[in-house]
């Protein structure tokens, strides 16, 4: 019988096959990467591929759409009705009729790569924990007695080359009438490769996941569809335990004086979650009846309340967690009914104490594990998780920054929303403020602000506006190292103001006036002196006093100017280029838990090879907050940050400066 060469892009990989061979039959028995939910049966288009034209001198080989064969009937009717990219075919219903070069495009490969927004993210390989299969059983035979479900084991075996599977029992019961309803045709929704978890009448491919994460103030969901690794809808909403404590221990802390109110808050949380399942779904138009996986991070207390476990062992030393290890169940254990009756739970592990899932999540998302270069990871947030290390060591820590990096305990601080100020310059000799605010791009001194601030207002200053303003005032000598606020400057400029015993600066005059306090500034500093506290206290185990890339991690990290991230001294000097933000790793990091489930037992290696460093019983943790209050730092070199700006002189004030009679002495 006559053949002909095939080769397959860009995998290189090459054989001969008599003529007659489809490409999708050709590809796959030389491994090649073919999708095609359908087994074949040109319903579901995933195997798309195309043919090149001309003679390619590296494979020897001439190529032409000619020598397969003209499109069947078949592949006409799904042109017609989905139709076929132009100069594409249908793998599986193209046949060899010559030597070929064939292409098969990233959308049309099952372990896609999914390339992160970052140039220097990690790629995800979409592999996910769960796969449809389309299969066609044989009908019951008297002469042949065989069970449902071993004939649909059978076919998965015929036509798929699954090896054995097994079945869950809620499953079985609904297989024989769905097999009926489907006259014989079912699509099979199998579980890590061998467990069947649900069934579907008839060709119903459909299949999608949620990653959540948990944070203390807000939670973040992805819903994506599992066969492309897209995302296809987002929703974030505040976290409705804030009502029961703004942290981690206040919410402890209502456990112990309550009954029962760990139970209100898992209540809480699961609700919420359950009301974000149908708005990702509603924005997706998708049933939610095709969610068949969500996965979950969130730090210790946050983990623990969702699955119902109360958190007080968490409140106190030893920091004891009920459980370390990853967690995989029935959405229907933790009452998610939202989803597939049939839908997964995977849980990230945690690592000790007070860092949890969600730090999990940053490792799995920036693979400090897999660098060479020694990676500072700071996620931050309520209770900043610090990660640092790289392929020959890994140390974490919590820090307990408090909510005010998120613009809460703050005199104007709201949180990041629609005419919040998020970005603040200051002018060094007429102390005159400029700013910008969510939802504009225009800055406060445009023509045209006025009108478009009319639309939102002007209603507060959020975090990562507090950072710079701060930053600014630094700059512009209205507060010194210590964080006092000059005012002697009260002569100079309207905009700094008495404020009782202290004295405040007037960032903005209006309807509602947003000022920057001295109890603003020193809520900032202890926030900012406890997450440097913890990164120095890594750096100190590791024995060094430079990190090579810093990553801002977290909601509210990643809108961090790496400028005033240094400058403020949240975080040690380094590079301003090498200080990058994260975006959400911790919600990235389920998300590849979701796509990809090798990455599960990567993670799930990785944490037990984690140092953990409780900040709250190290000696050298109070020393490192006390140098840290000042700006950018008491005695640390800056000389990264000085490359980068021009740092005023140090000015200490004394204490007699903070009256309000502006006694305060002025001193280089």
């Amino acid at each position: 019988m006559a053949d002909a060469l095939v080769v397959f892009t860009p995998s290189g990989k090459r054989g001969r096959f008599p003529l007659g061979t489809s490409l999708l039959d050709a590809g796959r028995a030389l491994g090649v990467d073919i999708d095609g939910v359908c087994g074949g049966r040109a319903i579901c288009g995933r195997c798309q591929v195309e043919v090149g034209e001309g003679a390619f001198a590296k494979h020897g080989i001439t190529s032409s759409g000619t020598h397969v064969e003209e499109r069947t009937a078949v592949e006409l009717r799904f042109d017609a009705r989905k139709g076929i990219a132009p100069g594409r075919r249908l793998s599986c219903q193209a046949r060899l009729s010559g030597d070929v070069v064939v292409d098969v495009p990233p959308d049309s490969q099952v372990h896609k790569q999914l390339v992160r927004k970052r140039a220097d993210a990690r790629v995800i390989e979409l592999d996910p924990v769960l796969r449809p299969y389309y299969v066609e059983v044989d009908q019951p035979d008297m002469h042949r007695a065989r069970g449902d479900f071993e004939r649909v084991e059978e076919a998965l075996a015929s036509q798929w080359g699954l090896g054995h599977v097994t079945i869950d029992l809620k499953t079985l019961k609904a297989l024989q009438a769905k097999l009926r309803k489907g006259e014989w045709k079912l699509t099979v929704m199998v579980h890590e490769g061998h467990r069947i978890i649900a069934t579907r009448a008839g060709f119903r491919p459909d299949a999608y996941g949620i990653a959540v994460d948990i944070g203390s103030t807000t939670i973040a969901a992805h819903l994506c569809d599992l066969t492309t690794g897209a995302i296809v809808a987002s929703a974030g909403v505040m976290n409705p335990q804030i009502r029961f404590g703004e942290d981690l221990m206040s919410r402890i802390s209502y456990v112990m004086m309550n009954p029962g109110g760990d139970r209100q808050m898992t209540m809480a949380v699961r609700e919420t979650l359950t009301a974000m399942v149908g708005q990702l779904a509603a924005e997706a138009r998708i049933d939610t009846n095709d969610i068949f996986e969500i996965v979950f991070v969130g730090n210790p207390v946050m983990h623990h309340l969702l699955l119902g476990i109360n958190p007080v062992e968490l409140g106190g030393a030893p920091f004891a967690l009920a459980t370390d290890s990853a967690m995989e169940l029935w959405a229907s254990e933790i009452d998610m009914t939202a989803l597939n009756d049939s839908a997964r739970v995977y849980v990230l592990p945690c690592i000790a104490g007070h860092v949890g899932a969600d730090c999990a999540g940053v490792i799995l998302s920036e693979s400090p594990h897999r660098q060479d270069e020694m990676m500072l990871i700071v996620d931050v947030g309520t209770n900043a998780e610090i990660v640092l290390g790289n392929r020959g060591v890994l140390l974490a820590c919590s820090s307990p920054t408090g909510p005010a990096f998120e613009g809460a305990q703050l005199s104007s601080g709201q949180r990041a929303a629609p005419g919040a100020i998020e970005r603040v310059r200051i002018d060094k000799e007429t102390l005159e403020p400029r700013f910008r605010i969510i939802g504009s791009d225009l800055w406060s001194d445009h023509e045209a602000f006025a009108h478009v601030a009319r639309g939102t207002g002007i209603t507060g200053i959020c975090g990562s506006g507090i950072i710079e303003v701060i930053g600014e005032m630094y700059l512009a000598g209205i507060i010194g190292q210590d964080g006092v606020i000059d005012g002697a400057l009260a002569a100079r400029s309207p905009r700094v103001v008495p404020d009782g015993r202290t004295f405040a600066y007037v960032l903005h005059q209006g309807e509602q006036e947003i000022r920057i306090t001295q109890n603003d500034v020193r809520a900032i500093q202890l926030a900012k002196a406890a997450l440097y506290a913890g990164c120095r206290l890594l750096m100190d185990r590791l024995a060094i006093d430079r990190v090579d890339r810093i990553v801002l991690a977290g909601a509210f990290g990643s809108h961090i100017d790496p400028l005033y991230a240094v400058l403020l001294g949240l975080v040690p000097d380094c590079p301003l280029e090498k200080v990058q933000s994260g975006g959400n790793a911790a919600g990235t990091g389920a998300r590849i838990a979701l796509l990809n489930r090798a990455s599960r037992r990567e993670i799930e290696t990785v944490v037990k090879t984690i140092e953990k460093v409780e900040t709250a019983v190290e000696p050298r943790f109070q020393e490192h907050f006390v140098a840290a209050m000042a700006i950018p730092h008491k005695t640390a070199p800056t000389p990264n940050l000085a490359a980068a700006v021009t740092l005023p002189p140090a000015k200490i004030a004394s204490r007699e400066g903070e009256g309000r009679g502006g006694r305060r002495r002025r001193g280089a």
